[in-house]
């Protein structure tokens, strides 16, 4: 409580009573209860299948990787230049969309980044991720990479022994 006695109205309190204001309206509206509560329902249920499917995911991609060191050093060495791509891509949009908007730059390149919603980088991003691990996946297995690496030099015996 404030010094005043009155209800505080902080974000933390405010954020809180939001979906209950909400819920409210919507009863008033004259929603029946399993409407109000749907969304809900369907949000917890969408993100536990993602949250489930993600899991399986990185469990087979672990279980996969540290098998043998070759396959970590893989592993890592993709998943460490999909990360720099990312940040690159993200920083070079947000510092040219600056850019373009500080320094009053013209044309329809510096037009399109002054209006590209960075959320939409956020498709872009997913399906460099899929395209990535789909290229990682075929160079391993076409490349033969594990095969080139655990097989060694050849050892030949020494004719003096």
């Amino acid at each position: 409580m404030n010094p005043n006695n009155s209800p505080s109205l902080g974000k933390t309190s405010v954020v809180r009573k939001i979906p209950l204001v909400l819920a409210g309206t919507a009863v008033a509206g004259g929603l029946p209860f399993y409407a109000i509560l749907s969304l809900p329902i369907l949000f917890a249920a969408g993100m536990s299948l993602f949250d489930t499917a993600d899991g399986c995911f990185m469990n087979f991609a672990y279980d996969w990787a540290f098998a043998k060191p070759v396959r970590k050093v893989y592993y890592n060495l993709t998943i460490t230049g999909l990360s720099v791509f990312v940040a690159v891509f993200v920083g070079a949009i947000e510092l040219l969309s600056l850019l373009a908007q500080n320094a009053h730059l013209n044309g329809s390149f510096w037009s399109f980044l002054a209006g590209f919603n960075i959320n939409t980088a956020g498709f872009v991003i997913v399906g460099v991720f899929v395209v990535t691990w789909i290229v990682a996946l075929c160079i391993w297995h076409f490349g033969r990479i594990e095969q080139k690496w655990e097989s060694g030099p050849a050892v030949t015996a020494d004719p003096a022994d």
